[in-house]
């Protein structure tokens, strides 16, 4: 996986175009993109994933309009599972829930009905979705990743694309946690940058802190979406390192109100969706 292969995008997505925004409830507006198109790349199966998980996103600017026409706010989360035949492109995925702005419902709850029926059906599989109101608003905390953060390596890097001959194990045998608030990719479509903190958990031989550094900034420069880069990092450790048991979990900067964080792990599920300081 030295040289990520090419692969062909869907050419109707919204994103990269300029788009009328619609403030009355369309569940059109939703796009997916096929996991199969990066999947293929690593030579990976939907009948045999190497790893379970979801994407979590949280989503900051939701509004609708209630019964009398008032207007009412929350914070959604969702998270779609990583045996869904497709992702959520992510603009869409923005347009979706302005949509929502001056479109009516009886309550919160039948907000969440339309939320889990569209994103389901976009996604290909059932999507759980929590809808937060304001009165809980001071029960979501912020904490940053645990873990070892092996940033401050005195390293020199010379590669800004995904090279997984550069990671590299020791003797030992561990179980640990290395952190870096270092990743940055670009996407696939607009090459704008997408921002990342990243945890790595893992037992096995010990990985070369070094070398995952110099591995991790060589997204610099590559385009791909969000789910996309982790599942090929993923696929990159358990490749050159080995490992027993491998979490891989990322946690991106926000844009139009939208965080995404794909988790990917062979042993353990996801937990708790606490932002960062940068989301």
């Amino acid at each position: 996986m030295t040289n990520p292969k090419p692969f062909k995008v869907p050419s109707d997505l919204s994103l990269g175009k300029t788009v009328e925004y619609e403030t009355s409830y369309n569940p059109s507006l939703l796009q997916a993109v096929p996991r199969s198109l990066s999947r293929d790349t690593l030579s990976l199966s939907a009948e045999a994933l190497p790893f379970q998980g979801c994407d979590i996103w949280t989503g900051y600017e939701l509004s609708w309009l209630n019964s009398k026409g008032k207007p009412c706010v929350a914070i959604l989360e969702c998270r779609v599972p990583v045996t869904s035949p497709s992702l959520i492109e992510s603009k869409s995925f923005k347009l979706y829930l302005n949509s929502f702005n001056q479109s009516k419902f009886d309550d919160a709850e039948a907000v969440k009905d339309a939320l889990t029926r569209d994103l389901s059906a976009c996604a290909g599989e059932v999507v759980d979705v929590v809808i937060i109101l304001p009165d809980a608003f001071n029960t979501l905390g912020m904490e940053e990743l645990s873990g070892q953060v092996i940033d401050d390596l005195d390293i020199t890097v010379t590669s800004y694309s995904p090279d997984s001959g550069l990671l590299t194990t020791e003797n030992q045998d561990v179980a640990e946690t290395v952190v870096s608030h270092l990743l940055k990719s670009n996407c696939l479509i607009t090459n704008q940058p997408d921002w990342a903190s990243i945890q790595i958990r893992y037992s096995g031989k010990q990985i070369n802190h070094a070398s995952l550094l110099k591995y991790l900034i060589g997204f610099r420069q590559h385009n791909e979406f969000h789910e996309q880069c982790v599942e090929r990092i993923f696929c990159d450790i358990m490749s050159q390192c080995k490992p027993e048991k491998l979490t891989v979990f990322a946690r991106y900067t926000r844009r139009g109100g939208l965080d995404i964080n794909p988790f990917r792990s062979n042993y353990e599920t996801a937990g708790l969706n606490t932002r960062s300081a940068r989301q």
